[in-house]
């Protein structure tokens, strides 16, 4: 590190210790937060995608499949061939549900002692729990109808006994407790929210102070100066995500399943956008308000529509469409999978490639608005 990259830096670090609010800001907000949401409850979902292990492939199952979609509850996204290509769907995230129908179910309806297996995937806790009391109405209600119709062919001689059970089970999060949806969420949240508003309001404060032209007359190139002025946020973001994860592992016992170098390494591509939103912001205000403003409209509707506080599941499609342009919408799903379900890198591969793409060509854009400005 060259010694004039190395003076902006420091001088950016003496500013943020000076700053007391700007300090308060960045370390003790970050835990408030997380106490807030980490108890914070979600809304009711439909449509929730289902993939479908069907090893009967008879009329009786076909029903069973007919009573799911007529629910509304359910959207069948596939049928697979295997338990593990059901799995990787789920981990993948193509399906937060999957109903298992074991190969001998026509036989055992007829006999009255069914059972199929509903798998859930547990890391959002809402949908889990939504899901989880659907498929035991439609059960029960598909139940009653085979019962209904068994009990008018037999007569009165009938015996009155359930023919089909739904057995579920629930991964990642057995007993769906809501911090483990929340807290990675509060970690997208504060890596998005401190790097963009906090890059945005240091560049505009440079330029009220008038201290910005004492900067660009010096030999200071403007690459240096751009991540002289970032830099430093981007070190403390990174610090700000290892402590929520630390008290969100030890108070709200949320489970670290991926390695965390993996964890972090895709904290700090997330926070290109973050970092390239701010620095946009920051070429476009005069004032650290309108900084300030600037960040916030583009800050509010990603917290709605990314999935952080409502789960993708509920939205209607257009707002579902809307939630692929907004980068924090992939490193939520990122960040639930790999602290939650404990898989690799191939398992959220399109997100991450999403967010690199996201990251640079926002941080790309916003570097050569700044440039010209500083010309």
């Amino acid at each position: 590190m060259n010694s004039r990259l190395f003076a902006i830096i420091r001088k950016e670090f003496i500013q943020i210790f000076r700053d007391k609010r700007t300090l308060i800001m960045i370390l003790i907000i970050p835990i408030v937060q997380l106490f807030v949401m980490g108890y914070s409850a979600n809304s009711d979902v439909r449509n929730v995608a289902l993939v479908v292990y069907d090893q009967s492939y008879s009329t009786q199952s076909r029903e069973l499949l007919d009573a799911f979609r007529a629910a509304d509850y359910f959207s069948i996204n596939g049928a697979v061939g295997s338990e593990a290509e059901l799995r990787s769907w789920i981990d993948k995230g193509q399906a937060k549900a999957g109903l298992i129908i074991p190969p001998d179910y026509s036989q055992r309806v007829a006999s009255g002692n069914a059972q199929v297996s509903f798998i859930l995937d547990g890391s959002d806790p809402t949908i889990a729990a939504t899901s989880l009391s659907a498929a035991q109405f439609i059960g029960q209600s598909y139940s009653t109808k085979v019962l209904t119709e068994k009990f008018n062919r037999a007569g009165n001689g009938g015996q009155f006994q359930q023919p089909v059970e739904i057995r579920s089970t629930v991964w990642y999060n057995p007993d769906m407790i809501s911090a483990y949806f929340m807290v990675p969420g509060v970690i997208g949240m504060i890596l998005f929210a401190i790097t963009a508003i906090l890059t945005a309001t240091a560049v505009v404060r440079e330029r009220e102070r008038g201290t910005i032209e004492q900067l660009i007359v010096t030999p200071i190139r403007s690459w240096e100066l751009v991540v002289g002025k970032i830099l430093p946020y981007t070190i403390l973001a990174m610090f700000d995500t290892l402590e929520v994860l630390l008290i969100g592992h030890y108070w709200f016992d949320v489970p670290i399943r991926s390695p965390m170098i993996l964890i972090m390494a895709v904290s700090a591509l997330f926070l290109l956008s973050g970092l390239g939103i701010g620095l946009f912001a920051s070429t476009m205000a005069n004032t650290q308000q309108e900084a300030m403003l600037s960040v916030w409209m583009i800050l509010l509707p990603s917290l709605f529509i990314s999935g952080f506080f409502f789960p993708l599941d509920a939205m209607p499609d257009f707002l579902k469409i809307i939630s692929y342009a907004i980068p924090l919408r992939y490193y939520l799903v990122i960040i639930r999978v790999l602290l939650l379900k404990g898989v690799g890198l191939e398992m959220i591969v399109n997100d991450v490639i999403a967010l690199a793409v996201f990251g640079v060509v926002i941080m790309t854009a916003a570097a050569m608005r700044f440039k010209k400005r500083l010309d």
